[in-house]
């Protein structure tokens, strides 16, 4: 189990001296999960992904883009840069525990921009944009990523807008890409998703209750160490639940009342969940509340954007 943990880059794993083992949990394919859906869901919005060979090839080139690629780029740079932060919450991950080099870190970052922004292109040239609407926006979402881990901007030292960085990142983005590639990519469901991702800011707040020891040491202004352990779990979870219910208003609007009440159903597991798990003691239940409160927020994500695929008054 504790193998498991090290290969998908979670807390508690155990150490390991292989070098492709240490890459891929510089890369920690967990994080992978909500950006892959993400581009489900934006072929979905699209109103015009068509089940065959072509483009179930292309969604699985934007899932690998959007996962692997640059959401790999992202937490290794994060890594890099969060490495005196990690020598005193997690002194095992690989680059405080010295277990490989930076200059190896470095390649890594380097390799994983260009694999991403290349796959980017190439799916820019299959669905014939006259704009590379893709290439720009995995070049954008991959200069988001470096001014959230790197000086002297450093957004992560901002718990709210660090977190709503991290939270567009993994909502926003990888649904503009997969809505972008099948269909037309709107200035309505943009603002849409970036209201969804605020979401995905109350998500990202879990992730900051393991590293409260080493923000406290090195000033990080993340929210735990603001507000306290407890008043942010509580604003994580209004943040998740506000703007999911503001999204079933906005199915209610332009008439999908169907989906609507199967977004509400979705709610309310979660909302089961952080009083189990979430605001009894984050620190010690984040990976259990994570793992059963999550799928419900992605399959609501999927609900919505299926909604947003058949309505007129959005596409």
């Amino acid at each position: 189990m504790s193998d498991a943990r090290q290969l998908l880059g979670i807390k508690g794993g155990s150490e390991t001296t292989n070098i492709w083992k240490l890459r891929l949990q510089l890369m920690k394919p967990i994080t992978w999960i909500p950006l892959l859906w993400g581009v489900i869901c934006g072929a979905a919005a699209s109103g015009h992904f068509k089940w065959n060979f072509y483009y179930v090839l292309a969604s699985f080139a934007c899932m690998v883009m959007s996962g692997p690629m640059l959401t790999g780029y992202t937490q290794t740079i994060n890594d890099y840069f969060d490495r005196e932060i990690d020598a005193i919450n997690e002194p095992n991950r690989p680059i405080p525990s010295g277990a490989i080099s930076l200059l190896q870190v470095k390649l890594q970052i380097l390799l994983l921009l260009i694999a991403g922004l290349a796959i980017a292109y190439g799916l820019d040239i299959w669905a014939q944009h006259k704009t590379p609407t893709l290439f720009f926006l995995a070049l954008g979402g991959s200069f988001v990523s470096y001014i959230y881990s790197a000086p002297p901007l450093k957004l992560k030292q901002n718990g709210w807008l660090g977190n709503y960085a991290l939270g567009a990142s993994y909502i926003a983005l990888p649904w503009w890409a997969g809505q972008a590639l099948f269909g037309q990519l709107t200035w309505t469901t943009s603002l849409l998703t970036l209201a969804y991702s605020l979401s995905g800011l109350g998500i990202a707040v879990i992730n900051d209750f393991k590293s409260v020891e080493g923000d406290k040491e090195l000033g990080l202004q993340s929210l735990p160490v603001v507000f306290g352990i407890k008043n942010a779990s509580r604003i994580s979870a209004a943040m998740i639940n506000i703007f999911q219910l503001a999204m079933v208003l906005v199915l209610i609007l332009i008439g999908q009342k169907f989906a609507s009440v199967i977004l509400i159903l979705l709610i309310i597991p979660q909302i089961t969940f952080q009083d189990m798990w979430l605001l009894r003691d984050p620190l010690e239940f984040d990976v259990k509340y994570q793992a059963s409160a999550q799928p419900f927020l992605i399959l609501g994500m999927l609900v919505t954007a299926l909604a947003i695929g058949h309505s007129s008054l959005i596409t």
